[in-house]
């Protein structure tokens, strides 16, 4: 069962929260289980996802836009409909080359993103 937005296991995008959490940068939780979590974020143009490291396995998908994405030191550019994976505790970050959107997946969810 999900957890804090929605009821039950449907959540409306009205029941998210959108939250700023670097300059043009501002995500959403979508929903979430202890198990698994779903993130949107929206990136405006050259807005940084600075680099960081978490014990989280990520999954992303590329929804909007072009990014610069780095992991472990590599990076590539991935455009819409393209995705990475970051398994846990590897430097990960990204770098919007124009407007755009991720959708993440956090497993398991990432409790500091409550509040």
């Amino acid at each position: 069962m999900s957890h804090a937005i929605g009821s039950g296991y449907f959540v409306a995008a009205e029941d998210s929260i959108w939250e700023n959490t670097e300059p043009g940068v501002k995500r959403r939780i979508i929903a979430y289980l202890d198990e698994l979590m779903l993130v949107e974020v929206l990136f405006e143009k050259n807005a940084v996802g600075s680099l960081h490291s978490h014990p989280h396995v990520q999954g992303s998908y590329v929804a909007e836009g072009r990014f610069e994405v780095t992991i472990d030191g590599v990076s590539k550019i991935l455009e819409q409909g393209g995705s990475f994976i970051v398994p846990g505790n590897l430097v990960h970050g990204v770098k919007a080359l124009e407007k755009g959107r991720l959708i993440d997946s956090f497993t398991p969810h990432r409790a500091e993103f409550l509040k």
